[in-house]
């Protein structure tokens, strides 16, 4: 595109088109360049990450959090369960790197989809 912007200066200067018609093409040249679409990472944001359990003794449970929130706090939530002795255990192996990569890369659609022999189901996606 800068070879275009050149050649329309060079007119310009040359006195071939006028200063407005070359503004104008440059608009032109840089409207061809902007994307239509908006950015996907925008819309991505404003997902949410949907838990659901379901158990068969209608014990159930569904959990939504915008993936904002999820991002914003993987790191923090992180560290601060590693510093409470009774959940090191659980969060140990945890590679919390891993779970900003996915969101970072728009990781969509189911995550975990589980059926129990006795009828529970646990389901985790971001819709």
């Amino acid at each position: 595109m800068s070879e275009e912007i050149s050649r329309i200066l060079t007119m310009v200067q040359e006195g071939k088109i006028d200063s407005d018609k070359g503004a104008q093409l440059i608009a032109v040249l840089q409207e061809k360049e902007t994307p239509v679409f908006p950015k996907k990472q925008n819309k991505y944001l404003e997902k949410t990450l949907k838990i659901r359990v379901v158990s068969s003794e209608n014990d159930n449970v569904n959990v939504n959090v915008p993936i904002k929130l999820v991002k914003a706090l993987l790191k923090t939530g992180h560290s601060i369960a590693a510093g409470i002795p009774q959940s090191q255990q659980y969060v140990k192996d945890l590679d919390i790197n891993m779970l900003i990569e996915a969101i970072e890369n728009e990781l969509d659609g189911n995550i975990v989809d589980i059926q129990s022999a006795n009828g529970d189901t646990v389901k985790v996606a971001i819709e």
